[in-house]
């Protein structure tokens, strides 16, 4: 093991379910559990208040053989025309929640500011892959089509991932490259980027099993679950495609205590050697996860600002170059 969280990390984040042992239908329940937890106002003490100037609202999204609800986070004072930020929440692609993110995404959309929209997007094994990232795609399409009725520009658009999230803002990326809806910038929160069967090879894998808030037993039960038979992983296995040149600037943040570390640091070495605008922030002492529990992570709130400052340097390029600061 590379180093030793924090104490209280290790006890109020710690992974002790095999989820290997369970069926299906007690991860569907494990998961409703869990996202209650993490959205519940007792565990703002770990996940973080959110910014007071930022209205946290729920709207429901129609699409195509599915409804899909969106946590929005605008600015009090906002204008009428703001940068959209699209989030990805983590969780395997089986848990997780859009409020789980609300300290980090309100934070960022009065302080950018920017419109930040959650997406609640769907969740294996009802709903496998690619199934969460043609939400996201679809998602955007529709919000960009109605640019004016959502108060977003269309030409100041950024998607951020957390962990699986991460798996979905890349993948969205490289649509934006091939013509798909357009996207400015990217955030990858300790991606989870390579879903082959090379998926837990790599050194950090290794170096930080045993780690709180990631373990092996979810990561296979996420891709048992996630990756249904007939689907290439490679499709949805970013680290794993030939071609990374043209894409949007890249913010990779991993952290050193993460097991999936070397997913984003590899990948944010590809994105230079393709010639991408990438920057990768390295937390030494962060376990995965920890842009959701600032209240545990100390390093959560530095790797806030780096990702508020790229996100302001490419949604808002004349206040970068006129020097502007906003709160």
């Amino acid at each position: 093991m590379s180093g030793k969280a924090p104490l209280g990390t290790r006890i109020l984040a710690r992974n002790t379910t095999d989820w290997e042992s369970l069926t299906d239908e007690q991860v569907i329940a494990a998961r409703h559990r869990t996202n209650r937890l993490r959205a519940s106002r007792a565990m703002r003490v770990v996940t973080g208040l959110p910014h007071r100037r930022t209205r946290i609202t729920e709207r429901v999204l129609d699409l195509p053989g599915r409804r899909l609800t969106l946590r929005v986070h605008r600015p009090r004072d906002a204008g009428p025309r703001l940068p959209l930020v699209l989030s990805f929440h983590g969780g395997g692609f089986i848990a997780g929640t859009a409020a789980q993110n609300d300290w980090l995404n309100s934070h960022l959309a009065a302080r950018c500011p920017a419109v930040v929209m959650g997406v609640e997007y769907r969740l294996a094994p009802e709903h496998p892959l690619p199934l969460p990232v043609e939400d996201g795609h679809d998602t955007l399409a529709r919000i960009l089509d109605e640019a004016g009725a959502w108060g977003v520009d269309p030409a100041a658009v950024a998607v951020l991932g957390e962990s699986a999230g991460g798996t979905i803002a890349a993948l969205m990326a490289l649509r934006s490259r091939d013509g798909g809806p357009a996207v400015h910038a990217q955030v990858l929160a300790y991606p989870a980027l390579d879903w082959t069967e090379t998926m837990a090879d790599h050194p950090s894998i290794a170096a930080n099993t045993g780690q709180p808030a990631f373990s092996l037993s979810e990561l296979r039960t996420a891709a048992r679950l996630s990756l249904p038979p007939g689907l290439d992983p490679r499709e949805v296995s970013p680290l794993k495609l030939e071609d990374l040149s043209g894409l949007p600037p890249a913010l990779v943040v991993t952290g050193g205590l993460d097991p999936l570390e070397d997913h984003g640091g590899r990948y944010a070495e590809r994105l230079r050697s393709a010639g991408t605008d990438a920057r990768r922030d390295r937390y030494p002492g962060a376990v995965h996860g920890f842009l959701s529990m600032p209240g545990l992570v100390r390093q959560a709130r530095p790797a806030r600002d780096g990702i508020l400052a790229f996100l302001r340097g490419r949604l808002h390029p004349a206040a970068r170059r006129a020097g502007v600061e906003r709160r």
